[in-house]
């Protein structure tokens, strides 16, 4: 009788371990099932953000390329300066060349009209187009002495150790790119400043 109670309770034990190992087997499960999904929805959202990211960048990239292609300008030799430098203690000379970039207009390069034969009388050319160039410098002239004016009274009130340094040439470019740009009054916008020759003496 005894072994038979015996018996009797290591069988509902072992019942109830099957039944704890079948739920702590099955909360396993589930759990790992339930991290899997997760991790699957959180991956899946990083790499369509990473993915939206890239295609901005490579979007704001191809921008900046067209930028860059569109700020290409047109070179103005403002020619050679000897200047007077403000320097106190010793009488300094500053002879410098002077070109500037500036900006293209839409209409400044017209992209040639196709030669059609029936257009025409047939006979006798046609005039040469102008030279798109010759008419930029052309404008430019009209405001050539206003910008040469703009430049020597930029560099002529620095000093020879203000101008020594790389910081202050850089200083001086920027400073004439404001001064020339009021004098352009938006018509054109002054893309570079270039120092060529550049003594002090």
């Amino acid at each position: 009788m005894a072994d038979n109670n015996q018996l009797g309770t290591e069988g509902g034990n072992s019942q109830e371990m099957m039944k704890f190992l079948i739920m702590m087997i099955a909360s396993v499960v589930i759990m790992l099932i339930v991290s899997i999904v997760i991790n699957y929805v959180v991956v899946e959202n990083i790499i369509t953000q990473k993915l939206s990211t890239i295609q901005i960048n490579s979007e704001e990239v191809g921008e900046e390329d067209e930028s860059d292609e569109i700020q290409k300008g047109i070179i103005v030799d403002l020619g050679d300066f000897i200047l007077n430098l403000c320097d106190e203690n010793a009488k300094k000379f500053l002879k410098v060349n002077v070109a500037i970039e500036v900006s293209k207009k839409e209409d400044d390069f017209p992209k040639e009209e196709a030669k059609s034969g029936g257009g025409g009388h047939g006979h006798g050319e046609s005039a040469p187009a102008p030279d798109p160039l010759a008419a930029i410098q052309t404008e430019m002239n009209q405001y050539k002495p206003a910008i040469r004016d703009a430049v020597i009274t930029n560099l002529s009130s620095k000093t020879s150790a203000e101008l020594a340094t790389a910081a202050g040439k850089e200083l001086a470019k920027e400073q004439i790119t404001n001064d020339i740009n009021s004098i352009l009054g938006g018509e054109r916008e002054v893309l570079r400043v270039s120092f060529g020759q550049f003594i002090i003496q």
